[in-house]
């Protein structure tokens, strides 16, 4: 049974849950097929999260809301917040990191680049530090830009690797890539309606059980309350 934490006529935001694919799939762990088999009618894909990440997504309903949505996107409409748990500490508390990433298709991987050029693109987030246990940092994280694997990318780049992401460079195997999508908010372009929904990280589950004293401080630590 799949998590629903908003829905209308035009869209549907669900919980996705860690190894589901986001995208539209005949196999079972297709989030969008169970959802078709669940609601019944379309279910159009507007943004995507990476296979190991949880947390909320959305999703339309009907071609002319999955137009309005894909624009909204491409226009930075919805506020996307997510929470990581990254090998290491940041230097400072919270910031902005701005760089520039070029993704390799053959390898499924994105990297750090120095300089602009053909197949690059500006990638910016704000990150704070809600919560340390020894050498591993619970962060929120705040996308101004949606780059692929952005979030993986930037933190590994600077030798902090989500936890469990081996992809890019984590020791840690004991768990999947250490990657919750927290928060959605936007405006319904339809109705004009504010719309914010939360999806907490399982805080039961390791790594995510490290941080679980800060569970009850989360919300009041968002990124876009600094």
């Amino acid at each position: 049974m799949i998590c629903v934490l908003y829905e209308d006529r035009d869209i549907i935001i669900c919980e996705k849950k860690p190894g589901m694919l986001s995208e539209e799939s005949d196999a079972p762990e297709s989030l969008p097929h169970i959802l078709k088999e669940e609601k019944g009618g379309d279910i159009y894909t507007i943004h995507r999260l990476d296979k190991p990440v949880g947390g909320a997504i959305v999703y339309a309903k009907n071609k002319k809301a999955a137009a309005a949505f894909s624009h909204l996107i491409a226009e930075s409409g919805i506020t996307k917040e997510y929470c990581a748990v990254i090998d290491g500490v940041p230097d400072e508390e919270s910031g902005e990191w701005r760089d520039f990433l070029f993704k390799d298709s053959r390898q499924n991987k994105t990297y750090v680049v120095r300089r602009m050029r053909k197949g690059v693109k500006e990638a910016i987030l704000q990150y704070r530090v809600l919560g340390q246990h020894e050498n591993r940092s619970l962060v929120a994280v705040k996308l101004i830009t949606g780059r692929s694997h952005q979030i993986r990318a930037q933190f590994a780049s600077r030798k902090m690797p989500l936890t469990g992401d081996g992809k890019y460079g984590s020791r840690d195997n004991k768990c999947a890539v250490a990657l919750w999508s927290r928060e959605l908010s936007f405006t319904h372009p339809f109705t004009g309606e504010e719309i914010h929904v939360v999806s907490e990280p399982p805080f039961g589950d390791y790594p995510w059980n490290l941080f679980r004293k800060e569970n009850e401080t989360l919300i009041q630590l968002r990124i876009s309350d600094t």
